[in-house]
């Protein structure tokens, strides 16, 4: 059935996208769940009312729920961590009633806390007189502000932005003299990875889409990664869009496609607009469009707002979500490189692998692979949350010690017992651990934790771990797309099992009913989110025994 409704969604394409018109319909109307709008737009694609109906439900922004909605208040790990949400809610509640205001994960003001949503417009840190004036007047302060340090010389990916002309000037010998054979090489010696969390190597997937069968072709920025502490994609779609873009165009030449899409988080709305401009201002300079500089390239960048769902920083739950369906998660194989957006062969990287290949290009591959290690290599972005003294951005060559990013940034502000790195489903690391990690993937995997996306949550001592592995699997919970039974029911159970023994101090959940149940999400979910967030909770009943002793028997 999903292959069929990909079908019907390809007849439309790209440029008339049932889904983009879901979240225009909410974007006026404040859901896009009414009978008219969901007939309508399903009939225009010969979807069913059903098919239609069960897609506009599932997202934040676009269920009925959201209707009526005018404030949305982040309740991301990052904030929660900062303790700042409650008193800003009882803030809001001087100028909002209750059902007027929402919930959003994560606005990637991770730096700050106290963040909200407002007008269409992210801001933090505010204080009460700040946000009286912003409600009064519709004007307040959103500029995002945060260190970006580049322990790198030269910096790579924080680098200035040159001019478009300078910037592309490797894009433009490529496809003028270049060869498609020679840049496979260059990738394959770069030993370049996904920055997505699973480091994957890329020119293994970038040569799968390349050989694939069909005339048809896709490139896909996954831009929902919504890691609550990982604000590393905003950083670079706002301060250095052109290096996604030009990761993006190269990814179409070397494999044969004509048509890149950016999938960018409703929550990052500043985003969105610095991406349309850069793109205007590519094709203003004439590299995008038909026959690029002559050279019988063609190559369109359309970016695709997304409607507030985690799940769809999930590759395969993202393309359906491209194609109006649900988004759940698709069973692998067929892998999108042969299978992709519409079934047909797609390339799917997230921003920072992308932003990568500008390095490759003016480095060369063996010399990309001269930053970081043998097995992880090239520079690596990390975000870190309130928590530090200098909260921020930080560039770093592959394999330096996670002491050092800690140390640039000028250490703690407080005391912290642990962090998170890689989100939600990222490793749970005690303060006693750091020093025996580098950044690089095989350093966290042996030392039992996840490099991830690298964003970075600090865990203050004042909040209890209870507390924190209740909103693990309350997260997962709220975020899973439904499809399999041990993410849908299993992150629900233990909710219900913390959340139990927190309220009853007679009640203790049995050590092997919760290892059993973390061990059949691990082994069994179909994706990396029931699948990948009994590793933290593992991680921290293993290192927090004594704190978590009297929740537990067994």
């Amino acid at each position: 059935m999903s292959k069929n409704l990909s079908a019907l969604s390809f007849r439309k394409g790209v440029e008339k996208n049932v889904f983009e018109r879901m979240v225009d319909a909410a974007d006026k109307a404040g859901t896009a769940e009414k009978n008219d709008l969901v007939h309508q737009m399903g009939a225009d694609h010969l979807f069913g009312d059903a098919v239609t109906l069960g897609a506009v439900s599932f997202y934040d922004f676009l269920k009925k729920e959201n209707e009526g909605k005018k404030v949305f208040v982040c309740n991301g790990s990052a904030c929660l961590c900062a303790g700042t949400q409650e008193n800003l809610h009882h803030t809001l509640e001087k100028h909002f009633n209750q059902d007027e205001i929402g919930h959003i994960c994560c606005l990637g003001r991770c730096h700050e806390g106290a963040a909200l949503q407002y007008q269409g417009k992210n801001y933090s840190g505010q204080n009460d007189d700040a946000l009286s004036d912003l409600f009064q007047t519709g004007s307040g302060d959103s500029e995002d502000r945060y260190a970006v340090v580049s322990h790198l010389q030269p910096p790579q990916l924080t680098a200035p932005f040159p001019g478009i002309d300078a910037y592309y000037a490797p894009f433009k010998k490529l496809i003028t003299d270049g060869d498609r054979d020679a840049l496979g090489i260059e990738l394959k010696e770069s030993g370049l990875r996904g920055r997505g969390g699973a480091g994957f190597p890329l020119h293994f997937k970038w040569s799968s889409c390349r050989v694939a069968e069909g005339s048809v072709k896709y490139i896909v920025c996954n831009a929902d990664e919504g890691d609550p502490g990982a604000y590393i994609d905003k950083y670079l779609m706002e301060k250095q869009p052109h290096s996604v873009l030009l990761g993006m165009m190269v990814a179409g030449w070397f494999s044969g496609a004509e048509n890149g899409i950016l999938y960018i988080r409703a929550e990052y709305p500043d985003s969105v607009t610095v991406i349309n401009e850069a793109i205007a201002d590519l094709r203003a300079a004439g590299l995008l469009g038909q026959n690029i500089l002559g050279t019988g390239f063609n190559f369109m960048l359309k970016s695709i707002k997304g409607a507030g769902a985690y799940i769809c920083g999930e590759e395969t739950a993202l393309l359906a979500s491209l194609e109006g369906q649900r988004p759940e998660v698709r069973t692998r194989p067929p892998f999108p490189t042969i299978e992709g957006l519409f079934r047909k062969p797609t390339i799917v990287n997230n921003v920072e692998t992308f932003s990568n290949i500008h390095a490759v290009l003016t480095l060369g591959g063996k010399a990309y692979a001269q930053i970081g290690t043998p097995q992880s290599t090239g520079p690596k972005l990390l975000s870190l949350d309130s928590h530090f003294a200098k909260p921020g951005i930080y560039e770093v060559a592959m394999g330096t010690p996670l002491q050092t990013v800690i140390d640039l940034a000028g250490g703690f502000k407080s005391k912290i017992k642990a962090i998170q790195i890689g989100g939600p489903l990222g490793g749970l690391i005690p303060m006693s651990h750091i020093a025996q990690l580098t950044v690089d993937f095989e350093s966290f995997k042996k030392a039992g934790f996840l490099l991830g996306h690298a964003g970075v949550v600090s865990i203050p001592e004042s909040m209890p771990m209870i507390e924190y592995i209740q909103h693990l699997f309350q997260f997962t919970a709220d975020e899973s797309c439904g499809k399999c039974f041990p993410c849908r029911l299993g992150s629900t159970r233990g909710k219900e099992l913390i959340a139990k023994a927190r309220g009853d101090s007679t009640y203790k959940i049995d050590r092997e009913l919760i290892t059993d149940l973390l061990d059949t999400m691990e082994q069994t979910s179909l994706c990396a989110l029931g699948g990948g967030v009994p590793l933290p909770i593992k991680n921290a009943l293993e290192h927090f025994n004594a704190e978590l002793q009297f929740f537990f028997k067994g």
